[in-house]
Protein backbone atom coordinates (compact mmCIF):
# COMPACT_ATOMS: atom_id res chain seq x y z
CA UNK A 1 0.00 0.00 0.00
CA UNK A 2 1.03 3.46 -0.53
CA UNK A 3 1.07 6.24 2.21
CA UNK A 4 1.53 9.43 0.35
CA UNK A 5 2.37 12.13 3.44
CA UNK A 6 4.31 10.52 6.28
CA UNK A 7 6.28 13.07 8.87
CA UNK A 8 9.21 10.69 9.84
CA UNK A 9 11.06 13.43 11.71
CA UNK A 10 15.17 11.46 12.45
CA UNK A 11 17.86 13.78 12.58
CA UNK A 12 17.21 16.42 15.39
CA UNK A 13 13.85 14.97 16.28
CA UNK A 14 15.20 10.97 16.66
CA UNK A 15 13.40 11.02 19.69
CA UNK A 16 10.22 11.20 17.87
CA UNK A 17 10.49 9.16 15.25
CA UNK A 18 13.41 8.06 12.34
CA UNK A 19 12.91 7.15 9.29
CA UNK A 20 14.01 3.58 9.73
CA UNK A 21 11.53 2.95 12.92
CA UNK A 22 8.62 4.73 11.13
CA UNK A 23 9.18 2.49 7.60
CA UNK A 24 9.59 -0.49 9.52
CA UNK A 25 6.15 0.05 11.64
CA UNK A 26 4.37 1.00 8.33
CA UNK A 27 6.08 -2.19 6.64
CA UNK A 28 4.64 -4.19 9.09
CA UNK A 29 0.80 -2.12 8.67
CA UNK A 30 0.84 -3.36 5.07
CA UNK A 31 2.49 -0.61 3.73
CA UNK A 32 5.41 -0.30 1.15
CA UNK A 33 5.49 3.13 -0.70
CA UNK A 34 6.66 6.54 1.71
CA UNK A 35 6.50 9.94 0.74
CA UNK A 36 8.33 11.87 3.62
CA UNK A 37 7.40 15.44 4.39
CA UNK A 38 10.05 18.06 4.19
CA UNK A 39 9.41 19.88 7.71
CA UNK A 40 11.74 17.90 9.63
CA UNK A 41 15.01 19.38 11.66
CA UNK A 42 16.30 20.38 9.86
CA UNK A 43 13.75 21.11 7.01
CA UNK A 44 14.76 20.19 3.39
CA UNK A 45 14.41 23.63 1.79
CA UNK A 46 18.22 22.78 -0.38
CA UNK A 47 19.66 20.41 -2.46
CA UNK A 48 22.48 19.16 0.17
CA UNK A 49 19.76 18.46 3.00
CA UNK A 50 17.48 16.81 0.12
CA UNK A 51 20.70 14.43 -1.06
CA UNK A 52 21.55 13.40 2.84
CA UNK A 53 17.65 12.87 3.04
CA UNK A 54 17.32 10.27 0.05
CA UNK A 55 20.59 8.74 1.55
CA UNK A 56 18.76 7.81 5.35
CA UNK A 57 15.97 6.33 3.34
CA UNK A 58 17.92 4.28 1.10
CA UNK A 59 19.99 3.38 3.79
CA UNK A 60 16.66 2.22 5.75
CA UNK A 61 15.32 0.37 2.21
CA UNK A 62 18.55 -2.38 2.49
CA UNK A 63 17.97 -2.37 6.43
CA UNK A 64 14.43 -3.39 5.90
CA UNK A 65 15.56 -5.25 3.02
CA UNK A 66 17.55 -7.84 4.79
CA UNK A 67 14.24 -8.16 7.38
CA UNK A 68 12.20 -9.04 4.45
CA UNK A 69 10.23 -6.05 3.84
CA UNK A 70 10.00 -4.46 0.31
CA UNK A 71 9.32 -0.86 0.66
CA UNK A 72 10.27 2.19 -1.12
CA UNK A 73 11.06 5.83 -0.17
CA UNK A 74 9.98 9.24 -1.67
CA UNK A 75 10.63 12.83 -0.80
CA UNK A 76 9.05 16.56 -0.92
CA UNK A 77 10.68 19.05 -1.28
CA UNK A 78 9.85 22.38 0.77
CA UNK A 79 8.93 25.62 -0.69
CA UNK A 80 9.95 29.21 0.51
CA UNK A 81 9.29 32.85 -0.86
CA UNK A 82 12.79 32.86 -2.41
CA UNK A 83 12.76 32.58 -6.27
CA UNK A 84 16.41 31.50 -5.94
CA UNK A 85 15.64 28.67 -3.60
CA UNK A 86 12.55 27.59 -5.56
CA UNK A 87 14.49 27.14 -9.14
CA UNK A 88 17.04 25.02 -6.80
CA UNK A 89 14.25 22.61 -5.61
CA UNK A 90 13.02 22.66 -9.64
CA UNK A 91 16.45 21.94 -10.37
CA UNK A 92 16.51 19.20 -7.72
CA UNK A 93 12.96 17.60 -8.49
CA UNK A 94 14.15 17.27 -11.92
CA UNK A 95 17.72 15.32 -10.94
CA UNK A 96 16.13 13.09 -8.34
CA UNK A 97 12.79 12.02 -10.00
CA UNK A 98 10.48 9.71 -8.64
CA UNK A 99 12.89 9.44 -5.47
CA UNK A 100 11.95 13.33 -5.27
CA UNK A 101 8.14 13.09 -5.43
CA UNK A 102 6.70 16.77 -5.34
CA UNK A 103 7.35 19.84 -3.66
CA UNK A 104 5.50 21.15 -0.80
CA UNK A 105 4.01 24.41 0.50
CA UNK A 106 2.54 25.13 3.99
CA UNK A 107 0.02 27.90 3.67
CA UNK A 108 0.05 28.46 7.59
CA UNK A 109 2.46 27.88 10.46
CA UNK A 110 2.41 24.62 11.61
CA UNK A 111 4.93 21.99 12.87
CA UNK A 112 8.17 23.18 11.95
CA UNK A 113 7.68 26.67 11.04
CA UNK A 114 7.44 27.10 7.39
CA UNK A 115 4.28 28.60 6.77
CA UNK A 116 4.32 31.26 3.52
CA UNK A 117 1.59 33.46 4.79
CA UNK A 118 -0.82 35.76 2.86
CA UNK A 119 -2.30 35.14 -0.40
CA UNK A 120 0.06 36.99 -2.74
CA UNK A 121 2.88 35.62 -0.76
CA UNK A 122 1.74 32.33 -2.19
CA UNK A 123 0.79 33.62 -6.09
CA UNK A 124 4.74 34.21 -6.34
CA UNK A 125 5.28 30.13 -5.27
CA UNK A 126 3.42 29.66 -8.17
CA UNK A 127 4.61 31.86 -10.67
CA UNK A 128 7.96 31.12 -10.06
CA UNK A 129 7.63 27.29 -9.96
CA UNK A 130 5.43 28.05 -13.32
CA UNK A 131 8.63 30.41 -14.45
CA UNK A 132 10.82 27.43 -14.06
CA UNK A 133 9.06 24.96 -15.73
CA UNK A 134 7.77 22.75 -12.62
CA UNK A 135 4.60 20.72 -13.88
CA UNK A 136 5.27 18.44 -10.72
CA UNK A 137 2.71 18.15 -7.87
CA UNK A 138 2.52 20.94 -5.19
CA UNK A 139 1.00 19.49 -2.26
CA UNK A 140 -0.34 22.44 0.50
CA UNK A 141 -1.36 22.71 3.80
CA UNK A 142 -4.13 24.66 3.70
CA UNK A 143 -5.28 26.51 6.62
CA UNK A 144 -5.45 30.11 6.37
CA UNK A 145 -3.74 32.20 9.15
CA UNK A 146 -5.24 35.34 8.94
CA UNK A 147 -9.13 33.76 10.14
CA UNK A 148 -6.82 31.98 12.89
CA UNK A 149 -8.89 33.20 16.41
CA UNK A 150 -6.01 32.52 19.02
CA UNK A 151 -8.69 33.68 21.48
CA UNK A 152 -10.88 30.67 20.99
CA UNK A 153 -10.60 28.28 24.11
CA UNK A 154 -10.06 25.16 22.22
CA UNK A 155 -7.58 24.56 19.30
CA UNK A 156 -10.51 23.46 16.88
CA UNK A 157 -12.30 26.67 17.37
CA UNK A 158 -8.52 28.76 16.87
CA UNK A 159 -8.12 26.87 13.65
CA UNK A 160 -11.61 26.90 12.19
CA UNK A 161 -13.09 25.43 9.18
CA UNK A 162 -13.73 28.43 7.18
CA UNK A 163 -9.60 28.75 7.36
CA UNK A 164 -8.95 26.28 5.56
CA UNK A 165 -11.63 26.50 2.95
CA UNK A 166 -10.42 30.03 2.48
CA UNK A 167 -7.04 28.55 1.62
CA UNK A 168 -8.24 25.99 -0.80
CA UNK A 169 -9.67 28.79 -2.72
CA UNK A 170 -6.74 31.26 -2.56
CA UNK A 171 -4.53 28.32 -4.08
CA UNK A 172 -7.07 27.54 -6.81
CA UNK A 173 -7.55 31.26 -7.93
CA UNK A 174 -3.25 31.45 -7.48
CA UNK A 175 -2.76 28.38 -9.82
CA UNK A 176 -5.22 29.85 -12.59
CA UNK A 177 -3.31 33.38 -12.01
CA UNK A 178 0.11 31.60 -11.96
CA UNK A 179 -0.61 29.85 -15.51
CA UNK A 180 0.79 27.05 -12.72
CA UNK A 181 0.82 23.62 -15.26
CA UNK A 182 1.31 20.65 -12.48
CA UNK A 183 -0.85 19.53 -9.78
CA UNK A 184 -2.43 21.22 -6.91
CA UNK A 185 -2.69 18.60 -4.09
CA UNK A 186 -5.11 19.96 -1.16
CA UNK A 187 -3.70 17.73 1.45
CA UNK A 188 -5.47 16.71 4.68
CA UNK A 189 -8.79 18.45 4.13
CA UNK A 190 -11.61 18.61 6.12
CA UNK A 191 -14.06 20.66 5.19
CA UNK A 192 -17.21 20.14 3.17
CA UNK A 193 -16.39 23.67 1.92
CA UNK A 194 -13.05 22.51 0.70
CA UNK A 195 -14.60 19.11 -0.84
CA UNK A 196 -17.07 21.92 -2.67
CA UNK A 197 -14.13 24.01 -4.02
CA UNK A 198 -12.35 20.73 -5.02
CA UNK A 199 -15.38 19.95 -7.34
CA UNK A 200 -15.78 23.05 -8.84
CA UNK A 201 -12.17 23.89 -9.61
CA UNK A 202 -12.26 20.21 -11.08
CA UNK A 203 -15.22 20.89 -13.27
CA UNK A 204 -13.62 24.18 -14.54
CA UNK A 205 -11.04 22.13 -15.88
CA UNK A 206 -8.00 22.52 -13.30
CA UNK A 207 -5.84 19.42 -11.83
CA UNK A 208 -6.58 19.07 -8.22
CA UNK A 209 -6.47 16.32 -6.23
CA UNK A 210 -6.90 15.86 -2.27
CA UNK A 211 -6.56 13.25 0.32
CA UNK A 212 -8.07 12.49 3.92
CA UNK A 213 -6.82 11.48 6.98
CA UNK A 214 -8.21 9.08 9.30
CA UNK A 215 -8.50 11.26 12.20
CA UNK A 216 -10.44 13.62 9.44
CA UNK A 217 -12.10 10.67 8.34
CA UNK A 218 -13.30 8.81 11.83
CA UNK A 219 -13.29 11.16 14.56
CA UNK A 220 -14.64 14.52 15.19
CA UNK A 221 -14.27 17.60 17.44
CA UNK A 222 -15.81 15.63 20.09
CA UNK A 223 -12.82 13.38 20.40
CA UNK A 224 -10.42 16.48 20.82
CA UNK A 225 -8.17 16.53 23.96
CA UNK A 226 -5.01 17.99 24.54
CA UNK A 227 -3.50 14.54 23.21
CA UNK A 228 -5.85 14.13 20.21
CA UNK A 229 -4.53 17.28 18.56
CA UNK A 230 -3.62 17.98 14.61
CA UNK A 231 -3.32 20.45 12.07
CA UNK A 232 -5.69 21.37 10.58
CA UNK A 233 -7.79 20.31 13.38
CA UNK A 234 -10.92 17.88 14.31
CA UNK A 235 -13.86 19.26 12.49
CA UNK A 236 -17.90 19.02 13.67
CA UNK A 237 -19.80 15.89 12.45
CA UNK A 238 -21.12 17.39 9.66
CA UNK A 239 -17.90 17.78 7.85
CA UNK A 240 -16.54 14.66 9.27
CA UNK A 241 -19.39 13.01 7.32
CA UNK A 242 -19.21 15.15 4.19
CA UNK A 243 -15.23 13.35 3.93
CA UNK A 244 -16.57 10.00 4.56
CA UNK A 245 -19.19 10.69 1.63
CA UNK A 246 -16.54 12.05 -0.35
CA UNK A 247 -14.44 8.87 -0.42
CA UNK A 248 -17.54 6.93 -1.76
CA UNK A 249 -18.02 9.62 -4.30
CA UNK A 250 -14.61 9.73 -5.69
CA UNK A 251 -14.19 13.44 -4.96
CA UNK A 252 -11.06 12.64 -2.20
CA UNK A 253 -7.83 10.76 -4.61
CA UNK A 254 -6.93 9.18 -1.62
CA UNK A 255 -6.16 8.50 2.44
CA UNK A 256 -2.96 9.47 3.66
CA UNK A 257 -2.07 8.89 7.22
CA UNK A 258 0.11 12.58 8.02
CA UNK A 259 1.70 9.71 10.16
CA UNK A 260 3.56 12.69 13.15
CA UNK A 261 4.64 11.01 16.03
CA UNK A 262 5.90 13.25 18.80
CA UNK A 263 7.05 12.11 22.58
CA UNK A 264 4.16 12.19 25.39
CA UNK A 265 6.18 15.16 26.80
CA UNK A 266 5.99 16.82 23.58
CA UNK A 267 1.99 15.85 23.54
CA UNK A 268 1.55 17.86 26.64
CA UNK A 269 3.34 20.72 26.13
CA UNK A 270 1.08 21.23 23.19
CA UNK A 271 2.44 19.46 20.61
CA UNK A 272 0.40 18.90 17.35
CA UNK A 273 0.37 15.74 15.38
CA UNK A 274 -0.46 11.62 15.47
CA UNK A 275 0.77 8.87 14.75
CA UNK A 276 -1.24 7.47 11.28
CA UNK A 277 -0.90 3.90 11.08
CA UNK A 278 -3.08 2.25 12.79
CA UNK A 279 -5.55 4.86 11.78
CA UNK A 280 -5.17 3.84 8.69
CA UNK A 281 -5.90 0.07 9.07
CA UNK A 282 -9.00 1.06 10.92
CA UNK A 283 -10.13 3.23 8.40
CA UNK A 284 -9.69 0.13 5.99
CA UNK A 285 -11.63 -1.76 8.62
CA UNK A 286 -14.40 0.99 8.87
CA UNK A 287 -14.84 1.41 4.89
CA UNK A 288 -15.41 -2.00 4.13
CA UNK A 289 -17.58 -2.89 7.24
CA UNK A 290 -19.86 0.13 5.45
CA UNK A 291 -19.83 -1.86 1.61
CA UNK A 292 -16.69 -0.38 0.05
CA UNK A 293 -15.60 -2.34 -3.14
CA UNK A 294 -12.09 -3.26 -3.23
CA UNK A 295 -11.47 -2.09 -6.10
CA UNK A 296 -12.14 1.50 -4.54
CA UNK A 297 -9.78 1.00 -1.83
CA UNK A 298 -7.14 0.00 -4.08
CA UNK A 299 -7.73 3.61 -5.38
CA UNK A 300 -7.16 4.76 -2.03
CA UNK A 301 -4.69 3.33 -0.63
CA UNK A 302 -2.31 1.89 -3.63
CA UNK A 303 -2.96 3.20 -6.62
CA UNK A 304 -4.31 6.64 -7.18
CA UNK A 305 -1.21 8.61 -5.65
CA UNK A 306 1.50 6.93 -7.72
CA UNK A 307 -0.53 7.91 -10.80
CA UNK A 308 -0.85 11.41 -9.59
CA UNK A 309 2.58 11.72 -9.40
CA UNK A 310 3.53 9.81 -12.17
CA UNK A 311 5.27 7.24 -10.59
CA UNK A 312 5.20 3.45 -12.00
CA UNK A 313 6.38 2.02 -8.37
CA UNK A 314 3.99 -0.79 -7.62
CA UNK A 315 2.23 -1.16 -4.56
CA UNK A 316 1.21 -3.95 -2.32
CA UNK A 317 -2.27 -4.53 -2.26
CA UNK A 318 -4.75 -3.62 0.54
CA UNK A 319 -4.54 -6.50 3.19
CA UNK A 320 -7.39 -7.96 5.50
CA UNK A 321 -6.62 -6.34 8.39
CA UNK A 322 -5.19 -8.37 11.60
CA UNK A 323 -5.24 -7.83 15.44
CA UNK A 324 -1.36 -8.73 15.14
CA UNK A 325 -1.32 -5.29 12.41
CA UNK A 326 -3.03 -3.28 15.23
CA UNK A 327 -1.35 -3.96 17.88
CA UNK A 328 1.85 -3.83 16.09
CA UNK A 329 0.91 -0.16 15.43
CA UNK A 330 -0.33 0.65 19.06
CA UNK A 331 2.85 -1.04 20.28
CA UNK A 332 5.18 1.85 18.26
CA UNK A 333 4.61 4.67 19.89
CA UNK A 334 4.31 6.67 23.35
CA UNK A 335 0.61 6.82 22.90
CA UNK A 336 -1.81 6.18 20.53
CA UNK A 337 -5.01 8.24 19.34
CA UNK A 338 -6.61 5.05 17.99
CA UNK A 339 -6.52 2.99 21.48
Amino acid sequence: MTDAHVHLRDWNQSNKETVLHGMRTGAEAGFDVFFDMPNCNPPVTDGQTAIKRLELGRNAETELGKLGFAVHYHLYLGLTCDENQIAEMVGVYNEFFPRICGMKMFASQSTGNMGIIGKENQLKVYRALADNGYKGVVAVHCEKEELFDQSASSHSSRRPPESETASVLDQIDNVRASLFKGTLHIAHISTKGSLDAVRKARSEGLRVTCGATPHHILLNRDSETDLVKMNPPLRSEEDRLAVWNALFDGTIDWVESDHAPHTLDDKKAGASGLPGFEGMLLTIKSLREAGMSESRLSQLFCTNALKAFGITESSSPVPEITDRMLEQARSSYPFSAWA
